[in-house]
């Protein structure tokens, strides 16, 4: 089995998270692509960051969760870092996923925790950005983007460059105006559903910025946050904004916390707006997993953490 599937595979194993999330193993591994276990930690490395010219997403993390106590507790974080926000006058947006409200367990109970997020966030203003999960989860929150976005200009969504199906969601979300998050995709999917080759889904992914870079996307009000730590996927958004003279207030670049820092800073230095994800919480173990999975560098990372003891 290929170490990228393996690692994806062991994301969502309950022993092992249980295990090392229990005896907090990995700190100095863990702390290089998450903030921290509190809201704290995240508004600190958004202050930062800000210093330094990156805006910023925060995401308290969590998926999955098992009952309808569990939903409503990260309602409450999210409600928690909207009022921290606020007090400390930090700017960032939010990001959630919906099986984190509690989607795995009723449809109108995510729903509900959602809206309630977006109509808290909608007077600071704050911008809140409902993720993408795995294939088995992109019409349930496709369809819920649709619904809420004519109410809430405030919210935005992800599309994954990897599945055959995302053209098609795109030109259904383009009438919307919609703010989209294009990103590869970092997980685990049939190849009947995704392009199983890097090669393709990088193809696919030039595709789709060249769609909504177009010129009748963007007087739709397409917004455009190019998710990805990949050069050529940067250069090949760089030249298309160039080429066709898109204002930079209408796209911009989104990365991981602690991943490709260098190519974060020269793109803030050529002037391209750089927003950071930033995730915090204890529920870190799939997250982790997920970019250990992305690049065989963070694997070797982990491994000389823990050497080090």
């Amino acid at each position: 089995m290929p170490v990228r599937t393996a690692l994806l595979v062991l994301s969502r194993s309950r022993i092992l998270r249980e295990a090392l999330t229990r005896r907090r193993l990995f700190p100095t591994a863990v702390s290089r692509f998450i903030a921290g276990p509190e809201i704290a930690d995240a508004l600190g490395a958004v202050q930062r960051l800000a210093a330094r010219g990156y805006q910023a997403t925060l995401n308290h993390l969590g998926e999955h969760v098992e009952s309808a106590p569990a939903a409503a507790a990260e309602v409450e974080a999210q409600r928690k870092a909207l009022e921290r926000l606020r007090s400390a006058g930090v700017g960032s947006h939010l990001s959630v996923k919906l099986t984190q409200l509690g989607l795995d367990l009723d449809a109108d109970l995510s729903a509900g925790h959602l809206r309630h997020i977006l109509e808290e966030a909608a007077a600071l203003p704050t911008f809140v950005r409902v993720d993408m999960e795995g294939s088995a989860y992109t019409d349930r929150t496709l369809a819920l983007y649709g619904r809420l976005r004519p109410t809430f200009p405030n919210v935005g969504v992800v599309l994954q460059a990897c599945l055959y199906r995302t053209p098609a969601d795109l030109e259904a979300l383009l009438p919307l105006g919609v703010n989209v998050r294009l990103c590869k995709g970092a997980y685990r999917e049939p190849p009947t559903v995704a392009y199983p080759r890097k090669r393709d889904v990088d193809a696919s992914y030039l595709r789709l910025a060249e769609r909504l870079l177009s010129p009748d996307s963007l007087d739709r009000g397409t917004f455009a946050a190019f998710a990805t730590h990949d050069p050529r996927m940067v250069d090949g958004v760089r030249r298309l904004t160039a080429e066709r003279g898109v204002p930079r207030d209408r796209f911009e670049f989104q990365m991981l916390y602690g991943i490709g820092r260098d190519l974060q800073k020269a793109l803030v230095a050529a002037g391209y707006g750089v927003r950071v994800y930033i995730p915090y919480g204890d529920a870190w173990f799939p997250y982790f997993m997920r970019r250990l999975a992305e690049r065989p560098a963070n694997l070797l990372f982990l491994l000389r953490s823990l050497l080090r003891g």
